[in-house]
């Protein structure tokens, strides 16, 4: 279990929450249209999330390059040619103060097809030490007026130069930033998210050759229907991915300063799981900074490099996707996928998923446990269409696989409002979803990838 939902980190349904804050600095498709008790299915947009991504040269040559330069190759990217200038950067969290060079890239306009209540920025980097990078959102409004410049995350893979960190406290009265998510302060009045532009700023330090090298970059945008219930799916796969086992239940009490392990850890156990069924692997110098003592140190490397600073937490959906795109060959995306239809979909062609959900412990049977927010990996489905996933909620890493009842999991995962173990009215996910997939996908990997919105 993470503090993945808490008010204080998002508001996930932006319908049910009207926040203010201080200002400051056959394949099933992903979008398909779902029952809902605050509009009915009539009235519920026929598709709810738009999922773009810039990754290829012709992509890194048509933004807006100050300082950089698309680099080409097997891999393409972004990376700094010479630098704009220096700016001072004040770590919120060191306190301290260093020079950095910096050059920038702004995307093209992207309008959104689902003009969107929510938003989640992506991104897949090297940035090697003495490098770092920032991540912006702009955005024009559905009524014709625009969002300021929101920062969306400031992100290094190692965290010797800067502390990665989101940023607190902004908002123009219309959105908000909720530590990785845009979103609309009140989704009722109608107003949307019609389009974005995105921009990085890479950061090095000065009189070096050093630079980051980003290869994704790109945001979802979506608009889910408020609902407590969803339409059940048809089973249509059966198929279990061998998939690394381990438990974040071991772990608790370790290093405090990543949140101390245990329900805590639920993101970095799911993402390193799914990192390790790929090939990723940790090198024993990686490893040498973990109490020997610890099982499973690779768990503890996990945590730290998704650890966000300012949440005070391994649960920022964009950091754990950035930090398993700094294994070799492997990409990391948050999407929204619309039924367990999408998710046979990417399991029959060998691509496991980490779901983020919400639940009374009454309302996932085999549980045994309720969460205000939670990740787990789904690797398959059972002859009967039930859901079989690594819950690392579990006392060790053997007993972490479980069989869930489809129809508790797929409700629990899609809907945006539930009532909480207090009675009182609280907001689901709404399906989100990591994925992580190879930077060079087979053609069956693309088409199932493509099914549910990714490229």
């Amino acid at each position: 279990m993470s503090r993945a939902e808490q008010p204080s980190r998002r508001t996930v349904l932006a319908a049910a929450v009207a926040a203010a804050v201080v200002s400051g600095p056959g394949p099933a498709v992903a979008a398909t249209a779902s029952a809902t008790e605050a509009a009915d299915s009539d009235s519920a947009p026929s598709r709810m999330v738009d999922n773009h991504a810039w990754t290829t040269y012709d992509d890194w040559c048509r933004g807006t390059a100050q300082g950089t330069r698309a680099v080409a190759g097997p891999r393409p990217g972004l990376a700094i040619a010479a630098a704009l200038g220096s700016v001072d950067y004040t770590d919120p969290h060191t306190q301290k103060t260093a020079a950095w060079e910096y050059a920038t890239w702004t995307s093209p306009v992207h309008r959104l097809s689902v003009p969107a209540t929510e938003t989640i920025a992506s991104w897949n980097a090297h940035t090697p030490a003495g490098t770092w990078l920032q991540v912006e959102l702009h955005g024009t409004y559905s009524d014709g007026t625009d969002t300021p410049w929101y920062v969306m995350g400031r992100w290094a893979a190692g965290d010797q130069d800067i502390k990665r960190t989101s940023v607190d406290d902004q908002t123009d009265g219309k959105s908000t930033i909720w530590t990785d998510t845009f979103a609309i302060d009140d989704a009722t009045t109608g107003l949307r998210l019609a389009s974005y532009r995105l921009r990085l700023t890479l950061y090095r330090k000065p009189g070096t050759k050093l630079t980051p090298t980003v290869w994704r970059l790109g945001a979802m945008g979506s608009d889910i229907p408020d609902r407590f219930t969803v339409p059940a799916s048809t089973p249509g796969l059966v198929r279990e991915l061998t998939v690394p086992r381990y438990s974040q239940e071991i772990h608790t009490g370790q290093y405090p300063e990543y949140d101390n392990g245990g329900e805590a850890w639920c993101s970095p156990t799911s993402s390193q799981m799914i990192i390790e069924y790929w090939g990723g692997r940790l090198t024993p110098e990686q490893l040498a900074w973990v109490d020997p003592a610890f099982a499973d140190p690779q768990v503890d490397n996990a945590a730290r490099f998704t650890y966000d600073h300012q949440y005070q937490g391994c649960g920022n959906w964009p950091f754990n996707a950035a930090y398993a795109a700094t294994y070799k060959d492997l990409q990391g995306v948050v999407t929204r996928l619309g039924s367990l239809g999408d998710l046979e979909t990417l399991i029959a062609a060998g691509i496991p998923a980490i779901t983020s959900q919400s639940f009374l412990s009454s309302e996932l049977t085999g549980a045994g446990y309720g969460t205000a927010g939670h990740l787990m990996t789904v690797i398959g489905f059972t002859a009967d269409g039930d859901v079989i996933a690594n819950d690392p909620f579990s006392p060790s890493d053997p007993a972490v696989r479980r069989v869930y009842d489809r129809r508790e999991f797929e409700n629990i995962w899609l809907r945006t409002k539930r009532y909480n173990a207090s009675g009182k009215l609280s907001s689901g996910t709404g399906g989100v979803c990591y994925l992580y997939f190879p930077a060079h996908p087979t053609a069956r990997q693309r088409t199932a990838l493509a099914a549910v919105g990714v490229r």
